[in-house]
């Protein structure tokens, strides 16, 4: 039937879709397909009563690009689900045609995926902010501004050779001397406290902010072999050329202090300056150039600095320790017994203590530290036992537990017991979070000793966990340690990669009542080790 004002209409008697084919019936095997007969049914019955009442027909709706409304819809279904993204064009003036998306991705998402593959210096994805970052072109800075952007990316970059969560006693970037360290932003709401240890053979730095009870997070450190007590043995002085050394690392460290408010700062200094006869005025020329005031501790307080610094090390079903720290020109000793009731302070628990006059640096200047045979290894050794024989303190019977094998352990905290569990874990490079708080078997160190004594100069240079600047001195630690084991023998010795730093940062904190007072908050991880975070040596 024609409509003279709307052109070809259908029927009026409705003829259905089952007319048009023939009185067959259309399968109803899909979803989709009820869902386009029905539609076209009720537009059928709807358009042969208009056209049966004489009304005209109400035009079909349909979007910008002229199609029904209708068939975008079954386009979009038919896209699992899923709207499909059409494209608009546009015709420019100069008759270039432009094609935009309808639908514009999502640059989150977009961000996601370029960060996927970026990790920051622990290992974990880098975190995207949502929020757009002002630009920085350094081009359109002043001077004055390109500077101190170029200063800050300066100190913000961490040095080194890798992970900042390597360094140790003598890892990756601090043991090589070279002065590397790392730095780590800070959270404004914590104070900051630094600590220095100018040792005979080591300069080290330390700043850090406290974070649960007893615990705290490194925010910057700095690590140099300097070999202060070079030549002291001999001479009884300390040298132009070593003090030379030792004040260009303090004066990096004065300038790390500097960019930071510090709360409370400790600057010590150890047996080096301690024993030679111009020890006072080397610090006086400390002061002078660099502006850094350091305090000489006595035998004592490095052997409560050094229990301090390794407390979390010590577990809570361990009744008995004996501590060591193997020093570059001394070696302390603490005896340590905990009874029913455990004070937060591990350095309460001392009974006993003493500090050798000889560490790895005075030991291998008489016995010779490059070519090392067992006959010297053993000399060595038997002149350590005569200092130790010396020490009177209780016998190893009254230390142990019978039944209980946890109950009693030796703790090494110095660059010759990490060196030996590097060592004996064969890594490629010193990774200071796989040693520390490591347990070594007495058969896995005399294992390690005996290997070391087999090695000559070169080959210990060449090992990564050892190097060049520790290779003359490994095995005067080792003799040192093979004396002390002799004295107190274990079936276990616990490796603890800290020291003097930690026990000054934590007895700061303590004193301060930082965490007593619950100001310590969750932080974002940065230095963690074991228990004790952002310990390093």
């Amino acid at each position: 039937m024609r409509d003279p004002d709307n052109g070809e209409q259908p029927s009026v008697s409705g003829a259905s879709a089952a007319d048009r084919n023939d009185g067959q019936s259309v399968p109803r095997s899909g979803k989709g397909k009820r869902r386009r007969g029905k539609p076209s049914r009720a537009a059928s019955a709807n358009a042969s009563s208009s056209v049966g009442n004489g009304e005209t027909r109400r035009p079909e709706v349909t979007d910008a690009t002229g199609e029904p409304v209708r068939k975008r819809k079954r386009r979009r279904r038919s896209k699992s689900g899923q709207p499909a993204i059409a494209t608009s064009s546009a015709t420019e003036a100069d008759g270039s045609k432009t094609v935009a998306p309808a639908l514009a991705e999502n640059p989150s998402r977009k961000r996601n995926k370029k960060s996927r593959q970026r990790r920051s210096l622990q290992g974990r994805p880098l975190a995207v902010s949502e929020k757009p970052r002002p630009a920085s072109d350094p081009a359109r800075q002043p001077p004055q501004q390109q500077a101190a952007s170029v200063a800050r990316a300066e100190e913000q970059r961490p040095s080194g050779l890798g992970s900042s969560a390597n360094s140790g006693h003598h890892a990756g970037q601090e043991r090589r001397g070279n002065g590397q360290g790392f730095s780590h932003g800070s959270d404004s709401g914590s104070p900051l406290y630094a600590a220095l240890d100018l040792g005979t053979n080591n300069c080290r730095l330390l700043i850090a902010q406290p974070t649960r009870p007893g615990q705290f997070r490194v925010v910057d450190a700095f690590s140099r072999i300097v070999r202060l007590g070079e030549g002291l043995g001999a001479s009884g002085r300390l040298s132009q050329d070593a003090m030379d050394r030792s004040i260009e690392a303090l004066k990096v460290c004065a300038a790390k202090l500097k960019t930071r408010e510090i709360r409370k700062t400790r600057l010590i200094a150890t047996e080096a300056a301690r024993a030679a006869e111009n020890g006072e005025a080397f610090l006086e020329r400390v002061f002078a150039e660099t502006g850094l005031e350091l305090e000489i501790i006595n035998r004592e307080t490095e052997a409560r600095l050094a229990v301090s610094g390794c407390s979390s090390l010590v577990g809570r079903e361990t009744k008995s320790v004996v501590l060591f720290d193997i020093g570059g020109g001394s070696s302390e000793i603490a005896v340590i017994k905990i009874g029913e009731n455990r004070s937060s302070r591990l350095a309460n628990h001392i009974t006993h203590w003493t500090s050798l006059p000889v560490g790895v640096v005075t030991l291998s200047e008489r016995h010779g530290g490059q070519d090392v045979s067992p006959a010297s290894f053993e000399a060595m050794v038997v002149e350590v036992q005569g200092m130790l024989s010396n020490f009177d303190c209780p016998a190893i019977q009254t230390l142990e537990n019978p039944g209980d094998e946890n109950g009693f352990h030796l703790i090494g905290t110095s660059g010759t017991v990490t060196t030996l569990a590097g060592v004996h874990l064969d890594l490629p490079r010193y990774d200071r979070r796989k040693v520390d708080g490591l347990w070594l078997s007495d058969d896995e160190v005399s294992a390690m000793q005996a290997r070391l004594l087999s090695w000559d100069f070169t080959a210990r240079a060449a090992n990564p966990c050892i190097g060049p600047d520790r290779a003359d001195l490994v095995l005067a630690g080792c003799a040192i340690l093979e004396a002390i084991r002799r004295r107190w023998p274990s079936e276990r010795m616990r490796v603890a990669d800290r020291g003097l730093r930690e026990g000054l940062l934590t007895d700061m904190m303590a004193d301060d009542g930082v965490w007593r007072r619950g100001r310590a908050r969750r932080h974002p991880r940065g230095m963690q080790y074991g228990s004790h975070e952002g310990n390093t040596q």
